[in-house]
This record gives C-alpha cells, sequence and structure tokens, in this order.
C-alpha cells in the first residue's frame, strides 16, 4: 500500500503512541485523522502541531466508549473526505495494580468499556467505509498482557481486566481479517513495555521502585524497553509491505515473553 494520498485514522492521538504513528502518517503523506478524550494539555499541543503541518488534517475529541460518538466520527470522515483507507486501532484504558490498587467494579467496568468493547464498535463502524476503497489496512495495538496475565514482574503492571481484554483482542483480529477480506487487512500489533506505554513516562512506572523496574527490564531478551519509532516503523511494514498478511499478530516485545527463563548447557548423556 502506498501511504500518499491516503486517509488514515488513529486512535488515540493526543500523546505517546497514537500521536507518533498519526504524525508519521502525515509526514508519508496521508491525510490523518487523530482523535482524542483525555490529556486536554497535551491534545491541544497536538491540534497547534498537527494545524503547523498544514493540509486537510483533522483532531476530534470523542469519548470511543460511546457507540453513538463513533457513529458520529464515521459520518464526520464520510463527509469531509469521502472514504477511508486506513484504521489504527489504538484505544486502551491500562488500568495498573502499582497505581489503582484492588479492583473494584467501577474499575472493571472502564477496563472492559475502553480496552476491549471499544474496538469493537469502532471497527463495527470502520468496516463499511473501509470496504468503499479497493485497497484498506487496519492495525490494531494489544498487549502481551494477554499472553502475560498478572504474573511476574508484570503483575505490577498488567491488572486482570487489562489482560482478559487484550487475548479477546486476538480473537477479534481474525473475526475482522475474515470480515475485511479480500480488500481489507487487518493485523494485530501486540506490544510489550514501551516510553509512554507500560514504560518510561507512564505514572505506574514512576510508582516502582528501582528494582521492580529493572527486574521488568532484566525479564526482556533484549534488556531494555521499546521506543515509539519502533512501534512506527511496525506500523508501516503492516500497512506498506506486509501485502500478504492478514489475521496475523506480530508481538513486538523485546523479548519479553521468552525471558525468565535459562537454557541449560547440553548435557553429555549417557550413550
Amino acid at each position: 500500500m502506498q501511504l500518499q494520498g491516503k486517509i488514515a485514522l488513529v486512535l488515540g492521538g493526543a500523546k505517546g503512541i497514537g500521536k507518533g504513528i498519526g504524525f508519521a502518517l502525515a509526514g508519508a503523506g496521508a491525510t490523518v485523522v487523530l482523535t482524542h478524550f483525555d490529556w486536554p494539555e497535551e491534545a491541544a499541543r497536538m491540534q497547534e502541531e498537527l494545524g503547523a503541518l498544514g493540509g486537510d488534517h483533522l483532531a476530534l475529541k470523542v469519548d470511543l466508549r460511546d457507540p453513538t460518538a463513533i457513529e458520529e466520527l464515521f459520518a464526520t470522515i464520510q463527509t469531509r473526505y469521502g472514504g477511508l483507507h486506513i484504521l489504527i486501532n489504538n484505544i486502551e484504558r491500562g488500568g495498573m495494580p502499582v497505581v489503582h490498587g484492588p479492583y473494584t467494579p467501577e474499575q472493571w467496568e472502564l477496563e472492559m468499556a475502553t480496552t476491549l468493547r471499544a474496538k469493537w464498535w469502532v471497527m463495527r463502524s470502520a468496516l463499511p467505509l473501509l470496504q468503499e476503497s479497493p485497497e484498506a489496512a487496519v492495525v490494531t495495538l494489544s498487549s502481551i498482557a494477554g499472553i502475560v496475565g498478572r504474573l511476574g514482574p508484570a503483575g505490577l503492571i498488567f491488572n486482570d481486566g487489562y489482560s482478559a481484554a487484550n487475548r479477546a483482542v486476538s480473537s477479534f483480529t481474525e473475526t475482522w481479517a475474515r470480515e475485511g477480506a479480500p480488500t481489507i487487512r487487518v493485523n494485530e500489533l501486540m506490544l510489550g513495555f514501551f516510553e509512554t506505554r507500560h514504560g518510561e513516562h507512564t505514572r505506574g512506572w514512576g510508582l516502582l521502585s528501582a528494582e521492580q523496574r529493572a527486574a521488568i527490564t532484566e525479564h526482556v531478551l533484549l534488556k531494555r524497553t521499546g521506543k515509539i519509532e519502533e512501534i512506527v516503523a511496525a506500523v508501516f511494514f503492516l500497512l506498506q509491505d506486509a501485502t500478504y498478511m492478514t489475521g496475523s499478530v506480530l508481538r513486538m516485545d523485546g523479548g519479553y515473553v521468552l525471558g525468565g527463563e535459562k537454557i541449560p548447557p547440553m548435557p553429555d548423556g549417557v550413550e
């Protein structure tokens, strides 16, 4: 897929990963729509920077937990641009045990509404618009919490609801790939610990002790957290180059899932 001239919707665009992906797509020639809801100061800064790029880019405040607001978002895109080619389904809540403590019914509901259901409602409204294009692509961002759960060093960061929601997202990825075929490629980028997501520049990371942070990075085979530009590069691969890939989960975690266990030396054997 060539990005020049495409219309791209990027959720969670106020800061961090969503903003990084959105501005990279704009730099590659796409027209981008960035949504935001929380983080008013960061959202205002993003809108100012987006306006400075020129072009017909758009930033919208949308509560993606509300199906009616989602329908209005896609109606706006249809009216203003006449179509949609790219969806970056990057909406989650990511409550952390180290921040929020024991679960309450309200915490559980917020996790499901944001990390799980919002993604589903967005894709439900996006699909008809994407199907109007001869070539379209969706990248859903998820987390290795769906594999790891509240276990080991990550157990202070990944809560039960967030983990359960992310495991369900991979099921959605396969369903959406079937629904979108053959013109829409739908793939999932499953993230580990990154700056602005579970790593540096998050409230939870700052609440961990030096020993707790070291336990997480020691569990990562590459012994570090990831960077936003590495996520952007993976997203661009899925959009531009992975033309025969759909319904796939690309895990990008520096080897966290494989960490924690050592391979023993090969024994001499008895024969």
